[in-house]
């Protein structure tokens, strides 16, 4: 059996048994064959292209040397498990970089079965997207509301007291048109 794989996109098997065999051709299609994904991820959730490559980086580092200890199954697709070592590692970078504790998430090496359905995260990924464009086209003063409320938890009183609104009910009143707005932008995209 010859360590040289196909010109084809290489099968998850292929892949492994081709970094078992020391083949740096199939670490090179390990390298680029995910990457968009991880990428995708990254920049819908606070990070940039940078960001992407290294945590990339890290997580085909996780998945060699599992591979390379013997110690990995091909219990679901290399996709899947690239996708949720890549998400473990930014969420752990993210909760570090907000100087919250992050005890409530596991070491990323201690990932071993993935049970991660990637249709799921694109489709998250694409429903944050519609979300993002609704905010973007639902104007003022709806989206300093819905973010001062939703995402700086300002109360209904400062949200009132910084509109100029007589009293708190008008704020709440402003607010559930203002989501009614949102909810058709939404399901307008």
């Amino acid at each position: 059996m010859s360590n040289k794989l196909s010109s084809s996109v290489p099968t998850d098997r292929e892949v492994v048994l081709g970094i078992l065999n020391n083949s740096e051709d199939a670490l090179n299609r390990l390298y680029t064959g995910h990457f968009p994904m991880v990428l995708q991820f990254i920049l819908n959730n606070n990070g940039d292209e940078d960001d992407a490559k290294d945590v990339y980086q890290e997580t085909i580092i996780v998945l060699y040397n599992k591979i390379k200890s013997g110690d990995f199954e091909l219990t679901s697709k290399l996709k899947t498990y690239i996708y949720s070592v890549s998400r473990r590692i930014w969420l752990k970078k993210l909760s570090q970089q907000n100087k919250k504790t992050s005890n409530n998430l596991s070491e990323f090496e201690d990932v071993i079965a993935v049970e991660v359905d990637v249709e799921q995260h694109e489709e998250k990924d694409m429903q944050f997207e519609k979300m993002k464009t609704a905010m973007l086209s639902l104007g003022e003063p709806c989206k300093t509301i819905i973010q001062d409320f939703y995402m700086h938890n300002l109360s209904m009183q400062d949200i009132s007291e910084k509109f100029g609104y007589t009293n708190t009910d008008n704020a709440k009143t402003q607010k559930y048109k203002c989501l009614q707005r949102l909810k058709k932008l939404f399901f307008q995209n």
